[in-house]
C-alpha cells in the first residue's frame, strides 16, 4: 500500500537528515524522513484520533517545523501513505522490466506483491496505516486519488501488453478488478493477526486468474 495496493509497504528508505529548524524541540533529534514522520503520526492518530491530531501536534512531536513537514507531505491526509509516489514509480519500473513472455496476470501479480512487500519491523505500522486508510471517512475519500494513480500504472501496463489505448475497456476493467482483489486481501489481513499478506494476495490473484479470461494474447 508503506498500501493499496495500495498503500505503500515496500522497504522504506531513510532520507538524509535535515538540520533542525529554529522551531525544533530542544534536546530531541529531529525526525526528518517520510518513514519517521509517518510512524510518529500513526501513533498519534491511534492514540488521539485522526481528526483530533493536527499538523502542529505532529511537527512538535517530531521536533521539526511546519516548513520541513511540507517538504515531505502535502497534507495530513498524505501521512498514512508514506512514500507512495516513490513506490508507484518503482512499481511502474518493475513492470517495465518484466519479461514479455511472462503471462499478463502473472506479471501483474508479481508487481503487486512486490509493491506490498515490507520488512517485519514495518508490519505493526502497516496494519495501523491500512486500518486507517480503509476505515476513516476522510482517508477513504482521499484514497480515491491514490487509487487512481495505482490503477493508472496497471492500466498502462495492460494496454501496452494488449497493444491498445489505456482508456479502453480491457485495461480499465483489469485495473479496477485488481484494485478490488487487492483490497479484499487487505481486509482479510486486517481481520486476522496471524495471516500473511503475501499469501493472501497470491491466493486472491490466483482466483482472479481462473475467472478473468482475456480474449487477447497476454
Amino acid at each position: 500500500m508503506q498500501p493499496i495496493v495500495l498503500a505503500p509497504s515496500a522497504e522504506w528508505k531513510s532520507m538524509d537528515k535535515i538540520s533542525s529548524e529554529p522551531r525544533a524541540r530542544p534536546g530531541r533529534q529531529p525526525s526528518t524522513s517520510h518513514a519517521e514522520l509517518s510512524h510518529i503520526a500513526l501513533a498519534m492518530f491511534v492514540e488521539r484520533g485522526f481528526e483530533a491530531t493536527t499538523i502542529d501536534d505532529i511537527v512538535t512531536a517530531a521536533g521539526i517545523g511546519r516548513r520541513t513537514f511540507f517538504r515531505y507531505f502535502a497534507s495530513k491526509n498524505d501521512l498514512p501513505w508514506g512514500e507512495f509516489d516513490e513506490l508507484i514509480a518503482r512499481m511502474r519500473a518493475y513492470l517495465a522490466a518484466i519479461p514479455t513472455e511472462l503471462p499478463l496476470i502473472e506479471a501483474l501479480k508479481a508487481s503487486v506483491i512486490e509493491f506490498n512487500r515490507f520488512p517485519p519491523e514495518e508490519i505493526p505500522y502497516h496494519r495501523q496505516r491500512m486500518k486507517l486508510i480503509l476505515t476513516n471517512p476522510t482517508l477513504v475519500a482521499h484514497s480515491t486519488l491514490r487509487y487512481e494513480e495505482w490503477r493508472r500504472v496497471i492500466s498502462d501496463f495492460v494496454a501496452s501488453r494488449l497493444g491498445i489505448a489505456s482508456n479502453r475497456l480491457e485495461p480499465q476493467a483489469m485495473a479496477w478488478a485488481l484494485l478490488g482483489v487487492s483490497i479484499s486481501a487487505y481486509e482479510q489481513w486486517l481481520q486476522h493477526d496471524d495471516s500473511d499478506l503475501t499469501q493472501l494476495l497470491e491466493a486472491a490473484y490466483d482466483m482472479l486468474s481462473t475467472s478473468f479470461v482475456a480474449g487477447r494474447p497476454a
